[in-house]
């Protein structure tokens, strides 16, 4: 069975992007980029140099986004940023999927997640937001947490986790902390 990881960045007080979804603020590394790069390059959009191919791939080959996050790449002409990843976006307010290769969907994620679980592939990647991805660590389908912690406070924005996510313990599998204060953070979620 596939797994489903969300791989985020987040601040040192919790917080994944703004309260207006914009995520400008969090410090840049270059060290820290290129090891991001290197071992997950399908995370990073074709418009930033990630891979427009599936064969690309190292890590996963399905993406799922809420709908604000999604929106963050479309306010931008950005209909499809990750073409290497079968994608899926959770809306009930979006009329219609701008990109044939994007999958917009109204259904219940839980349920859309078990169906992806159980097909054959790579790991899925959880990329955001906060109640998708609280609504999936609720019905015990993450399977791992991988922090990009970002050596800054925001004081408020969007949590890494919405207000109704059930109680999960984590145990760290691995870590690394850069010289420039950020961290990467392997958990997996019990």
């Amino acid at each position: 069975m596939r797994e489903i990881v969300y791989y985020v960045a987040s601040t040192v007080d919790g917080f994944i992007a703004h309260l207006d979804g914009s995520f400008g603020g969090f410090p840049w590394d270059d060290g820290f980029g290129a090891e991001l790069r290197a071992r997950f390059p399908e995370t990073f959009p074709a418009h930033l140099g990630g891979p427009a191919a599936p064969e690309a791939t190292h890590s996963f080959d399905a993406v799922l986004m809420g709908r604000k996050t999604y929106e963050v790449g479309l306010r931008e002409s950005i209909t499809n940023p990750y073409p290497s990843l079968a994608s899926y976006v959770f809306s009930r307010t979006l009329a219609g999927s701008p990109d044939p290769n994007v999958t917009l969907t109204s259904d219940d994620p839980v349920a859309v997640a078990r169906d992806l679980k159980a097909r054959p592939g790579k790991a899925i990647w959880l990329c955001g937001g906060a109640h998708l991805a609280s609504a999936l660590f609720s019905a015990g389908l993450v399977d791992r947490l991988i922090l990009k912690l970002n050596p800054v406070v925001f004081g408020a924005g969007i949590p890494l986790l919405g207000r109704e996510t059930a109680r999960r313990a984590l145990t760290l599998t691995e870590s690394r902390v850069y010289p420039s204060g950020h961290a990467l953070l392997h958990y997996r979620v019990g």
